[in-house]
């Protein structure tokens, strides 16, 4: 299961709600991947989200994780630094978010911050050279914290138009230092995140989360430049951070946020699969017969399920039986109460037979 982010968290702190609704999709041996999560204020981006950088939130943490535990499952703290996907009412002292380039999200896009909304995105802060080990250390750090909650690993979030698909992708990355120009420049930040992560609790605690045909937040690269910096990733990774846990990508019939791509696709996830010697989780929409197939094709080693999982808490079973699913409401996504979110019904024994 791979969380979008609920919104649930006041103040950053992890709730007493959220234990309950991880405890309600948790089974022996299933892997949940928490919602997105901070690793530092300066990284928020969206209203009552939690963090990982405080000793306040990993005790709130705590709570979370044992509910998971109790029921076997194994459950991995996503770490995310919005970048540029900001405002400066999220920004201590106002400052304006920072980025790799100073390039402001489109009109396109919107952001609600605790003085209300929608408002545009502000025109970022490229960050200083010089700055970025800090940014890495704070990857590092979050980590550590995330096992001192109870975790079982990290899950490092370089997807869907954030701070490091920022670096990464070349609609939004125009630096002209060693984190700008080529591909491997590019890559630099992504590949020191994951070498401190994995120094700091082991690389077999450490996946990572990427979007390489994904459009959201206008973080872009065309479809063959998406083949081939990702092929080059997929080697990097295996030789700069072997033992690697797993990596999680996006499948391209998603452009951005929830919005599927409409007509024919021709481009798929294969080309990272064959680069890569580590397992490739596949997610996007998927249904039970697509899952089962892309399984059965070795399109990946395993499928991960997001929106259905919040409307079905017993999806595992769902899928099992092949029993009907519930249809999720994407009104309550990101709301701030319990309604479409832990009051989502399981199957009752006579419809299990």
């Amino acid at each position: 299961m791979c969380l979008v982010a609920h919104c649930r968290a006041p103040n950053n702190i992890p709730s007493p709600q959220m234990a309950v609704y991880y405890g309600q999709r948790a089974t022996p041996g299933g892997l949940i991947i928490s919602e997105a999560t901070a690793i530092t204020p300066e990284g928020q981006g969206y209203p009552q989200v939690p963090g990982i950088h405080t000793a306040e939130q990993v005790e709130a943490w705590k709570p979370v994780t044992q509910a998971v535990k109790d029921k076997g499952g194994i459950f991995l703290c996503q770490l995310w630094h919005v970048g540029r996907a900001s405002h400066e009412d999220y920004q201590p002292g106002g400052a304006p978010p920072v980025s790799a380039s100073a390039i402001p999200v489109s009109e396109a896009f919107e952001v609600y911050t605790p003085k209300g909304g929608p408002f545009k995105y502000p025109t970022p802060r490229a960050l200083e050279t010089s700055e970025i080990p800090a940014i890495v250390r704070l990857y590092a750090e979050a980590a550590k914290n995330a096992i001192a909650a109870g975790f079982d690993g990290i899950e490092i979030h370089g997807a869907n138009g954030y701070l490091l698909d920022q670096f990464w992708k070349d609609s939004t990355n125009k630096r002209t230092d060693k984190y700008g120009g080529s591909d491997e420049n590019k890559a630099r930040l992504i590949l020191e995140v994951a070498e401190a992560t994995a120094n700091a609790i082991d690389a077999d605690h450490v996946g990572i989360r990427l979007s390489p045909y994904n459009t959201f937040l206008d973080a872009s690269d065309t479809v063959e430049r998406a083949i081939e910096k990702n092929v080059l990733l997929m080697k990097e990774l295996d030789k700069r951070v072997p033992g690697l846990a797993y990596i999680h990508m996006v499948e391209p019939r998603l452009a951005g946020g929830n919005a599927e791509v409409q007509g024919p696709i021709d481009h798929s996830l294969d080309p990272f699969r064959k680069a890569t010697s580590r397992p490739l989780l596949a997610a996007g929409g998927f249904k039970r017969a697509q899952a089962v197939e892309a399984i059965e094709k070795g399109h990946a080693d395993a499928i991960v399920f997001g929106r259905y999982f919040i409307s079905n808490p017993d999806l595992p079973k769902r899928l099992a039986l092949d029993a009907p699913l519930t249809k999720y409401n994407r009104d309550t996504f990101y709301s701030f109460g319990t309604e479409g979110y832990i009051d989502y019904s399981f199957l009752k024994d006579n419809e299990q037979n």
